[in-house]
């Protein structure tokens, strides 16, 4: 069930997915804070370097629990939302910042033909953004989509300055609505990993076949082609 209440200890401990004490995802996030010591600065450095170092990759296995984990993201510099939302919060846990991981339903999200043709639709359930606890409030980030991969699709990538929500590329460059916000499924401590791959077998029928394999190909070099 979603988290409800606005102060828990469960968003400054370890999870199973949210890997913060896990020693690469701490040496990660000592490296990247520096020698910053305010919150803000600190988890923009963490923002930025996750949204761009860590390639956007919808075409893993997402039946693997492997394909969800902040450690695995890290690891292998690539992911798809929900682990790179699930590293940002390890990370911040890691500085005692509280987060936690949030979801929401989107249509027009940034896809392949390929990803479509897979899934049988654009709606896309359960896109992750990090909920941080930054100076007394909950402040949305959301660090999927790498410039380069941003580029390809001719979308400003989202920036964050730890004040303002950043969720959705509501618009491309040329003014066109891009993405839209469906439903909102709230926050978790942890990556509801069970429900997850429940409605993506509910939904993407076309998909069942690679929730274990994942979909061949290179999602950033195909990115754009239509």
């Amino acid at each position: 069930m979603p988290d409800s209440s606005d102060s828990d200890h469960r968003y400054l401990q370890p999870g199973d997915f949210v890997n913060s004490d896990d020693p690469a995802v701490v040496a990660f996030t000592r490296e990247t804070a520096g020698a910053a010591t305010r919150d803000v600065p600190r988890v923009l450095r963490l923002f930025y370097r996750i949204r761009d170092e860590i390639l956007y990759d919808p075409y893993l296995p997402l039946g693997e629990r492997s394909s969800y984990t902040a450690v695995d993201c890290l690891k292998n510099a690539r992911g798809w939302c929900v682990p790179k939302a699930a590293l940002l919060a390890a990370c911040a846990r890691g500085m005692g910042i509280p987060a936690r991981c949030g979801y929401a339903d989107v249509k027009n999200h940034l896809a392949t033909r390929k990803l479509l043709d897979a899934i049988g639709t654009d709606i896309f359930y359960w896109h992750s953004y990090c909920d941080l606890y930054l100076n007394g409030r909950w402040v949305k980030a959301t660090p999927a989509f790498n410039k380069s991969l941003c580029d390809r699709f001719h979308l400003k990538p989202l920036d964050f300055d730890g004040i303002n929500d950043s969720l959705f590329h509501e618009f491309d460059q040329s003014g066109n609505r891009h993405m839209e916000y469906l439903h909102y499924r709230g926050t978790y401590a942890d990556v509801p990993f069970t429900e997850i791959v429940a409605t993506f077998r509910d939904k993407y029928k076309g998909l069942e076949a690679r929730m274990r394999d994942g979909l061949d190909g290179d999602f950033q070099a195909e990115a754009g082609s239509g």
